[in-house]
């Protein structure tokens, strides 16, 4: 008696290759060079402040109006939040954010922070039209 039977393989193959020819198709799209990486802090969805995560420098900053909410910038182009007064520290927990597209918000301190790629965001580019 068989454990394994030959479409046992075939289907255990077949599922392998599609994973790996997917991981390698998701690296290929998102390793283009961002050379313009930027992180933008948006407050009550009004644009705040922008700051560029392709410098090389590590440094902590708040925002004007919640010093209680704490960033950290770091040396290899993430960012994330640090410090919070937001009970359930959801925004903390979101960890470092290095990739284009990723986000992370303080829904309590109405805080939203998002990494863009300058090049291809321009003042008729929108994210969402209601």
């Amino acid at each position: 008696m068989k454990i394994v039977k030959k479409n046992d393989v075939i289907i255990i193959i077949v599922t392998i290759v599609t994973a790996v020819l997917g991981f390698l198709m998701y690296n290929l799209v998102n390793s283009k060079n961002t050379d313009t990486k930027v992180a933008v802090i948006y407050y009550r969805n009004d644009e705040i402040k922008r700051i560029n995560l392709n410098e090389g420098k590590e440094y902590e900053f708040s925002i004007d109006g919640h010093e209680n909410v704490v960033f950290k910038v770091y040396e290899d182009g993430a960012i994330s939040f640090i410090e919070s007064d937001c009970p359930d520290k959801v925004c903390i927990n979101s960890g470092k954010l290095s990739m284009t597209g990723q986000s992370a918000a303080c829904l309590p301190n109405m805080l939203f922070l998002k990494i863009v790629d300058e090049a291809e965001q321009n003042s008729d580019n929108h994210d969402i039209i209601v």
